[in-house]
């Protein structure tokens, strides 16, 4: 499986899906030094495979590399939050500006 890359020219984070031309994608906007995420798409024919997962946590860790906070208005990405505190260090709140 490859790895998450950031395609700025389409605001988004991208999952190459391994022989295939797809991806799973993380849509995003930068708000200063923010990225507020928000949206998370995995192509339907390759959902519960854990793309959605792999995908937010190359997601996280490329935006804890940029030094940049992240906001998750995307529900998935919320959700995988919660259950990954460790990411705590990069998230903040939408009105904030930590």
């Amino acid at each position: 499986m490859s790895t998450v890359e950031n395609n700025p020219v389409e605001r988004r984070f991208e999952l190459p899906i391994d022989d295939t031309h797809e991806v799973a994608a993380a849509y995003y906007r930068i708000d200063g030094d923010r990225i507020v995420l928000t949206h998370t798409i995995v192509p339907e024919r390759f959902s519960g495979q854990g793309l959605g997962s792999k995908l937010a946590h190359g997601t996280f860790e490329t935006i804890r590399a940029s030094g940049r906070k992240a906001v998750l208005l995307c529900p998935f990405m919320a959700a995988y939050y919660a259950r990954h505190p460790e990411y705590a260090d990069i998230v903040a709140t939408e009105n904030s500006h930590d």
